[in-house]
């Protein structure tokens, strides 16, 4: 929010100076973020008019001006502005003053006199603008002191308001909260209700339900658009960061600025009427006052005129019925829609307007009847006309009703620390506008319509302690015994996790908890999602369902970047919608690589990443808490079909892991082959509490076993059967060799095991290992069609 330092003070006649007061808004949370001093000092600038121009007899680029600076007598001024004219009225420093670093004295430019200089705005330190003569406007008063007409000095100060304080979008709102800080009054707000001269109006229909609950226009009729706007409206729309453009354009800009209401003025006799507002149709355009046409769907609101839409509501109006010069009869319009209504529309048409940043944060329901009498009080001052009746359409079950909320005098002690008095406490809620009545143990507030972020006792908390002063809170440590806990053994710890993964030559990734739905679509990731009401852009819309999109996103970035080889992991949440509750959390573990599986040297030939390697990492981690990780052909839409596998612990799927579908790499842009794995971290950190066990004083024994199997039939499953048939004299089962090729058939494949036997009572005699071997080569050969390699 930008606004004029003068344009403040009308409201709130506070005798803190400029550094004070931009002192206290930073120190009540509204944050000074710039602040630009303008026309100070101008001692000795004066409105001049240019009586008459010649060439400079010496210089093509220069003219001789005769300039009536009020003083009787012409003065002559050399200049080279290209704009310097006849008749133009421009500012005048007279000799003695001094503009920036000079101080302007009588001299002679190429051998004539030159009694003064004329300005520009930049020069004078108003505006940016160096590319002539500031031009005033034609009924300056000639000798007035410039600063005097142009409200100077003055300083343009830009807020940068958190999300919450939308009812700071207005200098009037901002008003409030300097009072309640410097101890000073609000002024009145003089915009009392201007009686109706005829009965022309047009009638208003509300179709959008509690998205548009109120609507409020008049018609104005005989008005003079072609009126300039005058220069003190005109400026402090400049120091508000907005390019004056015609004088009813200009009126509706000033009131959105004063009371932080959006408006539009149409011309009235370019409506039919009557005026509604409805959701669009799908595949309705409307060509907006930029010149572009937006092709709307029924997620956007429209201002309808005898059903065609003329506006795109709480964004931008419509060209076919804009106001211009020729305007003669104007209908005034001011609404109030409902935040999630207009939330991210704009940003779906690659727009952003200042009505639409205001209405996505909630304006105020009880704006628009007087924002519309505001500014017809202004219109009929500077432009004349006739005003017909306000004509209101309301559904007041809709419209946002404040509720009081209960200030509790020990709670305000408790959270602050500190014993604010009553009188102080009554005062600054008082003085924020709010409704205060006492209680035997505290108070009783209702906020004002325009705080919409008002609706806790702890919010009224941090009312009194920004206004207050977080200075006046005394800073304590906290007292009492402090409780150590130690960790817990059925858990390993995340730090681990990290630096064990940092250990295997991996980097930690954050990434955003929100993501881009077509992202999501793209990996078939959407189900569930959780949308946000407030994005912070299009590209950042929903909550995260996986790890995995945003981290190969990160991982695309530095591919891009020519960085051959990444490894990067990380630890987050993810989430997914719940009917009628609050969405699931579920901490995640995600790694992702590419490029070479080791880093450049000459000891090992160079080979890419794949599948095995990753898996080696996971075991890595699984090692952590004693996990036995099982793996199962995976059938994920976004999985390679035949490179990965669904991750399993204690029979339970957790996670995947493997290399990511062709399809979807080339949908991604990657041009390299992409590994990785994602699974719940919770299940795999869970860890059974260490027991110390005696070894066995008896051998073990080995026997190894080469199978030949059909390629279809998985090692998990062949290692399932032997351990069932093996029994309780099985101690460990390994996979030591995988054969396919020469001497054995197409279509299978050798496997070679070694089952490792031993008994806690007694040495096994052969009889015993031979009649174990035997069960397994029969449980093999029947369940899996598994025969001895001979």
């Amino acid at each position: 929010m930008k606004f004029s330092e003068n344009w403040l003070r009308q409201h709130v006649k506070t005798s803190a100076t400029r550094e004070q007061l931009a002192a206290t808004l930073t120190a009540i949370g509204l944050e000074v973020e710039d602040m630009a001093v303008l026309g100070a000092p101008l001692d000795g600038v004066v409105v001049a008019r240019i009586v008459d121009c010649a060439r400079h007899p010496e210089a093509d680029r220069l003219q001789v001006c005769q300039v009536d600076a009020g003083t009787g007598e012409p003065l002559q001024i050399v200049c080279g502005a290209p704009n310097a004219r006849p008749g133009l009225l421009a500012p005048l420093a007279t000799i003695g003053t001094r503009v920036g670093e000079l101080t302007i004295q009588a001299a002679k430019l190429r051998g004539v006199a030159s009694n003064g200089m004329l300005c520009s705005a930049k020069e004078l330190g108003i505006d940016a603008d160096a590319s002539g003569l500031l031009e005033l406007p034609a009924d300056a008063p000639v000798g007035t002191p410039l600063a005097d007409y142009l409200g100077l000095p003055d300083a343009s100060i830009e807020l940068k308001l958190t999300p919450n304080r939308a009812d700071c979008f207005g200098v009037r709102g901002i008003a409030f909260d300097v009072a309640a800080a410097t101890g000073c009054a609000v002024e009145p707000l003089h915009a009392d209700p201007v009686p109706a001269a005829h009965d022309a109006a047009l009638t208003v229909g509300l179709a959008a339900g509690a998205a548009a609950p109120r609507f409020v226009g008049r018609v104005v009729t005989g008005v003079d658009a072609s009126v300039p706007t005058p220069v003190w409206m005109a400026e402090r729309l400049r120091r508000s960061g907005v390019r004056p453009v015609s004088f009813l354009v200009d009126v509706t800009q000033y009131v959105m600025l004063e009371l932080g209401q959006p408006m539009h003025a149409y011309d009235r006799d370019l409506l039919r009427g009557p005026i509604g507002v409805r959701q669009a149709r799908a595949g309705e355009t409307l060509r907006l006052l930029n010149g572009n046409d937006a092709t709307l769907d029924p997620q956007f609101l429209v201002i309808t005129d005898a059903d065609r839409a003329v506006g795109l509501a709480g964004i931008m109006g419509g060209e076919d019925t804009k106001v211009g010069d020729a305007t003669r009869n104007v209908f005034l319009e001011a609404a109030h829609f409902a935040p999630a209504s207009i939330i991210g529309r704009s940003r779906k048409l690659g727009l952003h307007t200042d009505a639409g940043h205001r209405f996505e944060r909630g304006v105020d329901p009880e704006l628009p009847r007087i924002a519309v009498e505001y500014a017809t009080r202004l219109v009929l001052d500077i432009a004349g006309g006739a005003p017909g009746p306000v004509v209101e359409a309301a559904l007041p079950e809709h419209l946002p009703q404040p509720q009081p909320i209960l200030l509790r005098r020990a709670r305000l002690a408790r959270v602050l620390g500190t014993q604010v008095d009553d009188a102080e406490v009554a005062r600054i809620l008082a003085a924020l506008g709010l409704a205060v009545e006492a209680t035997g143990d505290g108070w009783q507030v209702t906020p004002p319509a325009r705080r919409f972020d008002l609706a806790l006792e702890e919010d009224l908390v941090e009312e009194i302690a920004r206004i207050h002063g977080y200075d006046a809170i005394p800073a304590t440590l906290p007292g009492g015994a402090t409780r150590l806990v130690n960790p817990t053994e059925t858990r390993a710890s995340e730090h681990d996790v990290r630096r064990q993964l940092v250990a295997r030559d991996f980097l930690e990734a954050i990434n955003y908890a929100f993501v881009d739905a077509g992202l999501l679509a793209t990996w078939h990731a959407a189900d569930g999602a959780v949308a946000l009401a407030n994005p912070l852009s299009a590209e950042l819309g929903v909550m995260r369902t996986r790890l995995l999109p945003g981290l190969v996103d990160a991982l695309a970035r530095n591919a891009a970047r020519q960085q051959s080889r990444v490894r990067l992991f990380e630890l987050g949440k993810t989430f997914a919608a719940v009917t009628g509750e609050a969405p699931a959390e579920t901490l995640r573990i995600a790694a992702v690589a590419c490029g070479d599986a080791r880093a450049e040297q000459w000891g090992a030939p160079a080979r890419a990443v794949d599948f095995h390697d990753l898996k080696g990492d996971l075991e890595s981690l699984a090692a952590l808490s004693g996990a036995t990780l099982e793996y199962r052909a995976s059938a994920l839409p976004f999985a390679h079909p035949g490179r990965s596998a669904e991750i399993l612990r204690d029979g339970v799927a957790i996670g995947w892991i493997g290399q990511l579908h062709p399809r979807l790499q080339q949908a991604l842009g990657l041009d390299v082959e992409v590994v990785g794995f994602e699974l719940a971290l919770e299940p795999l950190l869970a860890r059974a509490l260490p027991r110390a066990k005696a070894q066995s004083k008896y051998p073990s024994v080995r026997r190894d076993l080469a199978f030949v199997v059909p390629e279809a039939v998985a090692w998990g499953d062949l290692k399932a059967t032997a351990e069932m048939a093996a029994g309780a004299s099985l101690r460990d089962l390994v996979l030591f060799d995988r054969y396919a090729g020469k001497g054995i058939e197409s279509g299978f494949k050798s496997l070679a095991m070694g089952l490792i036997l031993q008994d806690e009572s007694r040495t096994l005699a052969d009889r015993d290992v031979d009649a174990v071997v035997a069960g397994v080569i029969a449980a093999l050969g029947e369940q899996h069609g598994a025969v001895i390699r001979r």
